[in-house]
C-alpha cells in the first residue's frame, strides 16, 4: 500500500521559488540586452534578415 509523502518545507519551497525567479530574472536581462544592442545597430553578432536583403 502506498504511503502519503512528507509536505515539502516551507524554506525549502521558497528556496526552489527564489532560484526560479532568479533564473528569469537573469534572461529576461539577456533579452532587453540583446534588443537595445539589435536596436542600436551595433551588433556585430547577432544576423537577422532586413527589408532590403528580402527582395
Amino acid at each position: 500500500m502506498a504511503c502519503p509523502k512528507k509536505k515539502t518545507s516551507e524554506s525549502k519551497r521558497d528556496h526552489r521559488r527564489a532560484h526560479w525567479r532568479k533564473q528569469a530574472e537573469k534572461e529576461a536581462a539577456k533579452a532587453l540586452s540583446l534588443g537595445k544592442s539589435i536596436l542600436s545597430g551595433k551588433s556585430n553578432s547577432f544576423v537577422f534578415p532586413t527589408e532590403e536583403q528580402e527582395t
